[in-house]
């Protein structure tokens, strides 16, 4: 079997590991920027969802290198296509911050990219959001664009139908498209040796005649270098790449979840101690005489004014219109919506039926 070793371009004590040529201040300092604006971001959403301020949530943190690192190789252009977890990728490619708490408050709001943005909606169903990446990727190729596609997912997708049948048509028609999974080794409550007998997910690639990776996904850089090498692939009509980032998620799968029934939280806060991706940027940093004390307190005020500017501007955003849950699912209403809508609005004005 072809081995997949674990790339890594910095290594847990911030040292410089790889034969690469090093980062540029402005490249670095702007790594360190989202990830730790992306963190803010998820505490502040999780401490709103506990306030009932804002609907169940999903938290990345702990994977903010994965997410940052991959955004951050796209070019404007490119098309994203993000699972639930994946908001601090959207973030980092321009996603609004405001609409991005909107979609967490049910809001159809949330689902709407800025101009010229392409950001598909994220999925909730498990890999769905795959087939139709591969299908736009398909379409970019048959335009004779340079733009690419990248496709994030989860360990839990690759035991899904849909993860087998876009990386599928993505190889039979040389698509570009790179497929991200962040292997955070646990698809909700089961963990990865549990849910597929294969060593690696990299090594899925061998099936579909592809090019697989797998990197550290707590190294901002690795993962940065990787997405760019295969997006430089896919533009050149190379192809697609499966690429996996193996990581950690700190906290529970979302704030419905309690993680300490099904996970060892020993575990977890040693990966914490000693894995953080955002403390082994900044320790790095500080090697290079990056980032000082005075730095990190401007950049953290400036992530939270914005948070807190955002939070202001989704609450006081008018209130949802009950029609919408109905009005926009076909084109022509058809009788059991119009049925389910009777009597949900009859129910609200306190009419039994």
């Amino acid at each position: 079997m072809t081995e997949f070793p674990l790339y890594q371009c910095i290594d847990k004590e911030g040292e410089w590991i790889a034969a690469l040529e090093r980062p540029s201040e402005k490249f670095t300092m702007a790594c360190y920027r989202n990830m730790l604006r992306i963190r803010s971001f998820d505490r502040k959403a999780v401490m709103l969802q506990r306030q009932g301020r804002l609907g169940t949530y999903a938290m990345f943190e702990g994977q903010e290198a994965a997410q940052v690192g991959s955004a951050l190789a796209l070019e404007d252009t490119d098309w994203l296509f993000p699972t639930y977890r994946d908001h601090g990728a959207m973030l980092t490619f321009g996603a609004d911050m405001v609409r991005t708490f909107l979609y967490w408050n049910g809001r159809l709001e949330g689902c709407v990219p800025p101009e010229g943005k392409h950001i598909f909606p994220a999925a909730v169903p498990i890999a769905t959001q795959l087939p139709h990446a591969a299908g736009v990727a398909m379409s970019l190729k048959r335009k004779k664009s340079k733009q690419a596609v990248i496709a994030y997912f989860g360990d839990g997708a690759t035991s899904e139908g849909d993860f087998h049948e876009g990386l599928n048509f993505a190889s039979v028609f040389q698509v570009p498209a790179v497929f991200f999974c962040q292997n955070n080794q646990f698809a909700i409550s089961v963990p990865i040796e549990k849910q597929m007998n294969s060593e690696t997910i990299a090594q899925k690639s061998v099936a579909y005649g592809i090019p697989g990776v797998r990197v550290d996904g707590n190294d901002v850089f690795a993962v940065h270098h990787a997405v760019r090498e295969a997006l430089t692939r896919a533009r050149a009509g190379d192809g697609p790449t499966l690429i996996e980032a193996v990581t950690w998620r700190f906290g529970a799968h979302t704030t419905a979840d309690d993680p300490t029934r099904y996970r060892d939280q020993e575990k977890s806060e040693f990966y914490r101690k000693n894995n953080d991706p955002l403390a082994r940027l900044e320790r790095y940093m500080r090697k290079c005489g990056i980032l000082t004390d005075e730095k990190k307190t401007e950049i953290e005020k400036a992530s939270a004014t914005e948070i807190n500017e955002a939070v202001a501007a989704m609450e006081a955003y008018p209130a949802a219109n009950v029609n919408d849950l109905f009005d926009h699912v076909f084109a022509t209403p058809v009788w059991p919506i119009t049925e389910q809508k009777e009597k949900y609005m009859a129910e609200l004005k306190g009419v039994s039926r």
